[in-house]
């Protein structure tokens, strides 16, 4: 089946160090529904954009790479039938009702790397 990766866009992200259980539902509940339809493959929630650094060719800033009113907040990948599919998948995300919005792309390649430390032990 293939795969696609959502990019989770809004003005900033509910992962805070300090986020609350409260502050984080529905992004913990959607996931958990996106679980137990056996659709979700990973996914990963970035902190806030102020704990960001970014890289150019010779020079380090805080914050963001780009300079917008909407980051990446976080980005998870699905597998779906096709692109419709996952269109309806990822339209289920709660940022879209909270004023954020997604992004859908399809997975080229990759996946987990292994680490040779990990090959060894196993």
């Amino acid at each position: 089946m293939a795969q696609y990766a959502v990019l989770i866009y809004n003005n900033d992200s509910a992962h805070a160090p300090e986020a609350t259980p409260a502050d984080t539902e529905s992004c913990d509940q959607h996931a958990d529904d996106l679980a137990a339809a056996e659709s979700m493959v990973m996914a990963f929630a970035l902190t806030p954009r102020d704990m960001a650094t970014s890289l150019r060719a010779g020079a380090t800033t805080d914050g963001t790479f780009h300079d917008s009113p909407e980051i990446v907040a976080g980005f998870y990948v699905i597998e779906a039938p096709d692109l419709d599919a996952a269109l309806a998948i990822a339209g289920t995300n709660p940022v879209l009702r909270e004023g954020g919005g997604v992004e859908v792309r399809p997975v080229h390649s990759g996946g987990i790397v292994e680490r040779a430390s990990e090959q060894q032990t196993a």
